[in-house]
């Protein structure tokens, strides 16, 4: 294992070699011929360095320098008592152009003569360390790490402490692998696009469909991953340290994959400003505001024209000067190929390279910035000065974890903290919390393992291993700790008889049907695994329909039908499914949607059904039914409806038709009751000398208030919203319930929500007891809206807040005034 330690410092590669992958590992195909140098390339690189001793897990060692035949004292970019900043432009100054230029790619080569090694920048860890990027592998001495459930599934948790402390693991077994010379410190995650569309290939990796609760999970996770203890704030924060540094990705109007030949390399989303601050930017603008992340990813398509990776409104003025990022802006891979080849944006490849420095991108995943930019700073297109302040920004994050100093803290981390026991529990426990009810006539959930003794199990997920981890897991030789398959965890509680149902997802014929009906009519309970995986919703794969693939239905049915004893349904998907035909049908009990669990998935949902966790996670994306992808086409950005084309609005915030299960369903074994134990009923807002009263859009015949509005940014927006509510558990089951709040605008008010998520707790109440619940909301972004212009007003009015969906809401008004 000693061999490899140093791994990520000391990659060997040639200059030219390409990045043969895209990240979903399938080549672009606009680049004819990526294996050679490329036309007007730079001059060849200089001799790489020498392999440094494996005992060196740092840069400035100086007895690594002497090895090298250096003085370290020479150099100041090593002198720790020097500020981040000065020791970053010592280093950056100290290089030629033709040196400067190959840090810029995610393949960094170093700087022989000046001791600097090599970096690869590119590794992913949306929900666990994976081998997807090149800057981490597996192999026969650190085989595993920890497989968490997808990130949908871990969203319906609702539970921010529970997504905090999954970054905080996959941190720790990253930090491991870095000392063990497996991994890099830099990790592009999380994805924290709001989807938009059902159709998306993509949701699986998504926090869901409501801006808010994307942004808070980016906000979570970002931390677990990047917070040192006791330095989560310093007065500087380009100096704070980080465990491994995130990237939020992809910015942004980025949900667009490959549908019906319409793909992401050459989409251009025409987005409105009000859905851009409301909906696309949201997200990104806590990840960094509230998360602090260290980097933002930018995305392939174009946004109203413009490339977003080249677009400097959107990196620069937006993401670096309005929001105050601390760190680096990266293209997803190849983008600034795809400016040039795809969406044919420039003339040549020096043209992109000019435009994406001017922009403000910092680092370029791909050969791009590495084989053009030198000669676009010599024929006066880019500047050099852009090309130091992408280093600038790229070492200072360095610095920060420690790649030139060390991280004493996390220097004892090794083999032992990968996939420890408390890991793989968490990640069965996170399975466990998202796991959401969607069914459960007269309560046949959960079953008795002392009635229920033998189960028929069947369907294309019955046995499922590696589709229940998704996709960015271990692919390319790692595995997970262990799996355990929906047949392991049920055997644990019952005989399983297990039938096929379907040969796979795609279940094209009906030759395996018989066999599970067969077996349901013999056993005392039957359980149907049936959904989709990456065949039907992937990474540039868009969903062309809302159904179960092949005779998936009819093979649910005919054992429905024939089986005179329970019948669970649990569906494996990301997006929703329509399976309106199993929610109906009397002879099927239950209906359980695992989304995709993770490696322990098997085990999570056995304890589901057999009573050891009362399920209470709640659906992060509405389900539609299978008609409305009929009703526009998933390239309409706009969220929402355009009554004059007649296409619906999207989300629960904008849809109004009928769903199969809406945002926020989930059912529990329990039963709790809410009552708003004290609320602030109004709020009195004190208007500022020379604040402007704003115009609002009304409902014709509506009362117009003189002052119907004032701008929040104009504003100091420091009151809040106290209230308090108590949840009752009055059934005979412990559980944890998800408190959901919503506010609704004042009446009368035109294309505005039906309601928007501001905030949510997961709160756990034992049987026949309760418990109080406060909530402290920021009044400006609870209770403002976002109008065609792209301002965001708070209304004059009856405001409403909401707690929970369905029967168990509560609700109370907020009355917002204003005193000149």
């Amino acid at each position: 294992m000693a061999s490899h330690c140093f791994f990520v410092l000391l990659l060997s590669f040639t200059l030219f070699a390409s990045i043969t992958e895209s990240r979903n590992h399938t080549r672009l195909f606009f680049h004819p011929k990526k294996s050679s140098p490329l036309p007007n390339a730079s001059p060849p690189l200089p001799s790489t360095p020498s392999p440094i001793p494996p005992k060196y897990t740092y840069v400035c060692n100086s007895e690594r320098f002497a090895e090298l035949g250096l003085d370290m004292s020479s150099f100041a970019f090593c002198d720790k008592s020097l500020s981040y900043d000065v020791r970053a432009k010592d280093l950056i100054d100290r290089m030629t152009l033709t040196e400067k230029v190959t840090q810029l790619g995610d393949k960094a080569y170093g700087v022989p003569r000046l001791g600097l090694p090599m970096y690869e920048w590119w590794s992913e860890a949306l929900h666990g360390v994976s081998d997807v990027g090149p800057g981490t592998h597996f192999n026969a001495s650190l085989p595993h790490a920890t497989s968490f459930p997808t990130v949908i599934l871990t969203t319906a948790s609702f539970n921010e402490s529970l997504w905090k402390a999954i970054g905080e693991v996959v941190s720790t077994e990253a930090r491991a692998m870095f000392n063990l010379g497996y991994a890099g410190l830099t990790y592009w995650s999380p994805n924290i696009n709001v989807v938009r569309d059902p159709r998306w290939g993509r949701i699986t990796e998504t926090p869901g469909e409501d801006p808010y609760v994307v942004g808070r999970y980016a906000v979570n996770y970002v931390k677990g991953l990047q917070d040192v203890v006791g330095s989560e704030t310093t007065e500087d924060l380009n100096s704070r340290p980080l465990k491994v540094a995130a990237s939020c990705k992809h910015y942004v109007a980025y949900d667009v994959d490959n549908w019906q030949g319409i793909d992401r390399y050459h989409f251009d989303a025409r987005v409105t400003e009000q859905d851009m601050i409301e909906t696309f930017q949201r997200p990104f603008e806590m990840c960094v505001k509230d998360g602090d992340v260290s980097s933002v990813m930018c995305s392939y398509n174009k946004v109203n024209g413009i490339p977003a990776c080249a677009d400097h409104k959107l990196l620069t003025e937006t993401i670096r000067e309005k929001w105050d990022l601390h760190g680096y802006i990266v293209a997803d891979c190849d983008s600034i190929e795809v400016m040039f080849h795809g969406h044919k944006w420039t003339a040549t490849e020096q043209d992109a390279v000019a435009q994406a420095l001017k922009a403000g991108l910092d680092l370029d995943c791909g050969i791009y910035y590495t084989n053009f930019t030198e000669p676009a700073v010599r024929s006066g297109k880019a500047r050099e000065d852009d090309v130091d302040k992408a280093l600038m920004n790229l070492y200072r994050v360095l610095m920060r974890l420690g790649f030139f100093d060390g991280s004493p803290a996390y220097s004892s981390l090794g083999i032992d903290d990968v996939c420890a026991t408390t890991s793989i529990e968490l990640a069965a426990e996170a399975a466990k919390e998202g796991i959401v009810l969607l069914k459960n006539n007269n309560s046949v959930l959960p079953l008795n393992s002392n009635k229920y003794k033998n189960l028929a199990v069947v369907g294309p997920h019955a046995n499922a291993t590696h589709v229940m981890i998704g996709n960015y897991a271990l692919e390319k030789g790692g595995t997970p700790c262990r799996y355990v398959s929906p047949i392991d965890g049920l055997s644990n509680f019952a005989k399983v008889n297990y039938q096929m149902g379907c040969a796979n997802v795609a279940c094209k014929d009906e030759t395996f049907i018989y066999a599970g009906v067969e077996a349901a009519k013999l056993a005392d309970a039957t359980i149907i695994f049936a959904g989709i995986d990456l065949s039907i919703e992937a990474e540039s794969l868009d969903r062309t329909n809302l159904l179960l693939p092949g005779y998936q239905t009819e093979m649910i049915l005919e054992i429905a039908n024939a089986a005179t004893t329970p019948v669970v349904l649990v569906i494996f998907s990301a997006g929703g499914v329509d399976i309106s035909f199993a929610k109906n049908h009397p002879n099927i009990n239950s209906i359980i949607w695992a989304g995709f669990p993770g490696a322990e998935g098997g085990l999570a949902i056995a304890d589901v059904i057999f009573g050891h966790y009362n399920p209470g996670g709640r659906l992060p994306i509405t389900w539609y039914e299978a008609d409305y992808v009929d009703k526009l086409p998933m390239t309409s950005m706009p969220l929402r409806p355009i009554d004059e084309l007649g296409y619906p609005g999207r989300t629960y915030k904008f849809f109004n038709g009928s769903t199969v299960y809406p945002f926020g369903y989930g059912l529990s074994y329990t039963k709790f009751i809410y009552l708003v134990k004290s609320a602030q009923r109004s709020l009195d807002k004190k208007l500022l000398p020379r604040q402007q009263c704003r115009q609002m859009n009304y409902m014709p015949d509506t009362y117009k208030p003189s002052c119907q509005s004032i701008n929040v940014e104009d504003d100091s927006c420091d009151d809040v919203i106290n209230f308090e509510i108590k949840v009752f558990n009055v059934g005979q089951y412990d559980g944890s319930n998800v408190l959901i709040v919503y506010s609704s605008p004042p009446q009368g008010l035109l294309k505005v929500p039906i309601k928007q998520v501001v905030g949510f707790q997961r709160v756990y109440v034992r049987a026949r007891k309760s418990k109080t619940v406060k909530f402290s909301l920021n009044a400006c972004k609870s209770l403002s809206l976002v109008d065609e212009a792209g301002n965001t007003l708070m209304p004059l009015g009856n405001h409403t807040i909401t707690i929970g969906d369905g029967d168990e809401a509560v609700s109370f008004p907020v009355r917002v005034k204003f005193n000149f």
